[in-house]
């Protein structure tokens, strides 16, 4: 499997001792898995192997790097007026994030309290367990790492904890930040913002990521879908009848639009081009306007009268 001259004669020659100086990149950085596994139908182009961000049983696997763990990530949601989709800008997001306790800086200790080195774990703040197993190929050793219950993860005992934050070393805290929202943003988009999510609870462990979910603020106007706008609108009868030109506003003001004679209750115009733009740039979307003839509950006298008289028109044998 080792493409390389040198690294194939060292693996011939004394095994995996001999190549055990080269890292999984370097082994097989010439490997080809895509034509290796071509018969199995399976893609690898979407796997990112060989392109960086640790090694390809790393990325292959999952197999994780060891170091302090990371702070979990958080979610908030954003509701962005659609005239802020419609020309993108900044917004504001205030959310609530754990940050380290101030009265004791982030050791849960109280002050003047000694901390002392978990016996349990010998200040790792990690539980090893380990079994063995007899497979066909050999002896199989499986080890599962946990936090150690004892002292939480922190290596430390504490002799008093800190009263402001029981020793947790955390408090919940309002933030406040800026994102700038892309032109036409699709609703349900998610902004990352890294390092502004929660704090790792493994010493020099790195914060999380902050994930703003844009959503759509509600517009009396308008309602959306995807980048076209739609809009009821409600006419007389005599307006359907007989057609007529309204004014309706949009996004960017007002456009004047034409009811066709005979219009019924349901008829969707299309006024092309006045909904939000694309997002990528690419046009705008459409608005459309649904129609619905309101039908009078209360008459004047002489509203009733021509009502009448109209009907009498209708009636069969009347030209």
């Amino acid at each position: 499997m080792l493409s390389d001259p040198q690294k194939r004669s060292a693996y011939d020659t004394r095994g995996f001792a001999g190549v055990s100086g080269f890292s999984e990149d370097e082994l097989f950085r010439h490997v080809d898995f895509s034509d290796l596994f071509s018969g199995l139908n399976f893609d690898f182009g979407d796997l990112g192997l060989g392109m960086g961000g640790g090694g390809i049983f790393d990325r292959f696997f999952g197999r994780r790097r060891s170091g302090p763990r990371r702070g979990a990530n958080i979610e908030v949601e954003l509701s962005v007026p659609l005239s802020r989709v419609a020309s993108g800008g900044e917004e504001k997001v205030r959310y609530s994030r754990r940050c380290a306790c101030q009265e004791c800086r982030g050791t849960g200790a109280k002050d003047g309290t000694k901390r002392h080195r978990c016996t349990s774990c010998q200040g790792t703040g990690q539980k090893t367990e380990e079994s063995r197993r007899r497979e066909r190929a050999g002896e199989l050793i499986v080890r599962n790492v946990t936090l150690c219950s004892k002292c939480g993860g922190r290596g430390e005992i504490i002799d008093e904890t800190c009263g402001t934050c029981n020793g947790t070393g955390f408090m919940e805290r309002q933030e406040s930040l800026t994102v700038n929202v892309p032109v036409g943003a699709e609703d349900g988009m998610a902004l990352r913002v890294p390092g502004h999510g929660s704090p790792s609870e493994s010493p020099g462990g790195a914060p999380g990521d902050l994930f703003v979910i844009l959503r759509s603020a509600p517009d009396p106007r308008f309602e959306r879908d995807g980048a076209d706008l739609w809009r009821r609108e409600t006419i007389s009868v005599p307006e359907a009848v007989l057609g007529s030109k309204r004014t309706v506003p949009s996004l960017d003001g007002t456009v004047e639009v034409s009811i066709p004679p005979a219009a019924q209750s349901g008829l969707v115009l299309r006024l092309a081009g006045k909904g939000l733009p694309n997002f990528g740039g690419r046009g705008h979307g459409d608005l459309y306007l649904r129609l619905e003839v309101r039908i009078p509950e209360r008459l004047s006298k002489r509203q009733r009268e021509l009502y009448e008289k109209l009907r009498a028109l209708e009636r069969p044998g009347r030209t």
